[in-house]
C-alpha cells in the first residue's frame, strides 16, 4: 500500500530530476547545489547552507487533506509468479521438470487419477526429485502400485492420468480508500535569481506532471493549487517561493492468492416421488 510517506518521496524524486535534469553528477539547473528532501528545514542547517550557496527545495505535507473515496473495493490482480517446475504427462508416467524457484515462490503440483486430485505444495528445501516422491506417496495411498524414481512417478497400467497442473501464487490489490492531501513545495535560496531559476524549472516540470507513479502501482493525480514568491527575509539572505500542490491518491490493500489447480462438484438429484435427496456425488475438475 501506498501512504503519505510514500507520497512524499515520489514527489522529492520528481523534483530531484527537475534540479538536476542531467543526474545529480552533472551541475544543478542553477549550477550551484541543490539539496532536495522531504520535510521541514532546520534554521542551523538552512543558515549554513545558503551562506553556503546551497539552495534547499522541501516536500512539506500541510494539514488540509481532504475524504475522496468514490471507488467500490473491487480486488484485481497486480502480479503472478512465474511457474519453474514443470509436470508432464508421459503413458503411464508423470515427470517432474523445470527447476526450482530462487528466490522461492509456492507452488502447487496437482495430478489427476482415477478421477481424484493429488496435491502436494512445494517446499523451498525440495528438488525436483523429492517432490516427485512425496507426489508420489500422496497417489500411492489410493493407487496402490505407484512408484517414483528421481523425477518420473509411475503408476499402473490401469490408472487413468486425466491431467496435471502445476499452479503459483501471485498478489492481488483493491482500494480502500481515497483522499487528497496538500502539500507544500518549497524553494529555499540565497539569491532572487537562485530562487527564479530553481523555481521556474521546477514549475515547468510540476506543470507538465499529471500523475505520480507510487509504489503500490497506482496513479496519484496532482493538481496545482497556488504559488507564492517570498521576499520578506531579505535581510537574512533568504528568498523563496512556495507551490502549493493537491495529491489525490489511494489507500491500498494487498493479499496473496494462489491459482486453482482443480475445482470439485457436489450434485445431488431427487426422484420423481422421492421425499429426500439421493447422497451427494463429488466430481473434480
Amino acid at each position: 500500500m501506498s501512504d503519505i510517506i510514500d507520497v512524499q518521496n515520489t514527489l522529492v524524486g520528481v523534483i530531484a530530476n527537475a534540479a538536476y535534469p542531467n543526474g545529480t553528477g552533472q551541475a544543478s539547473v542553477s549550477g550551484n547545489p541543490i539539496v532536495v528532501y522531504a520535510g521541514w528545514p532546520t534554521a542551523s542547517r538552512l543558515d549554513a547552507d545558503l551562506i553556503a550557496g546551497k539552495a534547499h527545495i522541501t516536500v512539506f505535507p500541510t494539514a488540509t487533506e481532504s475524504n475522496k473515496t468514490r471507488y467500490p473495493r473491487d480486488w484485481v490482480q497486480q502480479s503472478v509468479n512465474t511457474a519453474t517446475v514443470t509436470a508432464t504427462i508421459a503413458g503411464q508416467t508423470v515427470v517432474i521438470g523445470g527447476a526450482m524457484p530462487s528466490p522461492f515462490t509456492a507452488h502447487n503440483i496437482m495430478a489427476m487419477v482415477n478421477h481424484q486430485p493429488y496435491v502436494y505444495a512445494v517446499q523451498s528445501s525440495d528438488t525436483l526429485t523429492s517432490i516427485a516422491t512425496a507426489l508420489a506417496v500422496l497417489i500411492a495411498a489410493g493407487v496402490p502400485g505407484t512408484t517414483s524414481a528421481g523425477t518420473v512417478i509411475t503408476m499402473p497400467g490401469a490408472a487413468n492420468i486425466t491431467v496435471v497442473r502445476v499452479g503459483v501464487t501471485g498478489t492481488s490489490i483493491r482500494e480502500i480508500r481515497r483522499q487528497e492531501r496538500v502539500f507544500q513545495l518549497t524553494v529555499w535560496a540565497n539569491t532572487p535569481s537562485q530562487r527564479d531559476v530553481i523555481g521556474s524549472a521546477l514549475d515547468i516540470s510540476l506543470a507538465n506532471t499529471e500523475f505520480l507513479t507510487l509504489p503500490d502501482g497506482y496513479g496519484a493525480r496532482l493538481i496545482y493549487r497556488s504559488s507564492n514568491v517570498i521576499d520578506g527575509l531579505q535581510k537574512a539572505k533568504l528568498y523563496r517561493r512556495d507551490f502549493m500542490y493537491a495529491v489525490e491518491y489511494a489507500t491500498t490493500q494487498t493479499e496473496v492468492d494462489a491459482q486453482i489447480t482443480q475445482t470439485q462438484l457436489n450434485t445431488s438429484v431427487q426422484n420423481d416421488g422421492a421425499t429426500q435427496y439421493t447422497a451427494p456425488r463429488t466430481t473434480y475438475f
